[in-house]
């Protein structure tokens, strides 16, 4: 994957996290539905791609992960849990249902795909194929 590529994958994702925070500014969620974005980190190898998604009070049960035409989805539901008679006082952690998509390379392979989760943390890691998409390309030949 050329450095530019890289470059523009970076650009459109602070754009996003830019554009959703605006919005939640403006308009924040509703505290009644709770919602909130997990953070993330993707790091690369060379041999491999990882997710590690920070996910801390939730379960395995309430987390899914679901793969379609390149894209990773990431969803779930941290719930509040609220003794009879409880109220919130003063509300800090984030609640409510999340989603996160990725795209997947081209030359990761899909089939790889595995998730691990310990103490709060998602980890899904996928293997590269070792196919870059320069690697790919060919030469045509001008007649």
């Amino acid at each position: 994957m050329s450095n530019f590529t890289i470059d523009i994958e970076k650009q459109l994702s602070k754009l996003g996290k830019d554009i959703q925070q605006f919005v939640e500014k403006i308009a924040p969620a509703d505290a009644a539905h709770g919602h909130f974005s997990p953070d993330c980190d993707i790091t690369e190898s060379d041999s491999a791609f990882s997710v590690f998604m920070d996910l801390p009070g939730m379960k395995k049960k309430q987390i899914t992960i679901e793969l379609k035409d390149r894209v990773m989805t990431v969803s779930g539901e941290r719930e509040l849990y609220l003794e009879d008679g409880e109220k919130r006082k003063k509300a800090e952690r984030k609640f409510g249902s999340f989603s996160r998509s990725f795209a997947i390379p081209q030359y990761a392979d899909e089939s790889s795909v595995k998730a691990t989760f310990s103490n709060g943390v998602l980890q899904i890691s996928l293997i590269k194929t070792g196919q870059d998409e320069e690697d790919s390309s060919k030469s045509i030949p001008i007649s």
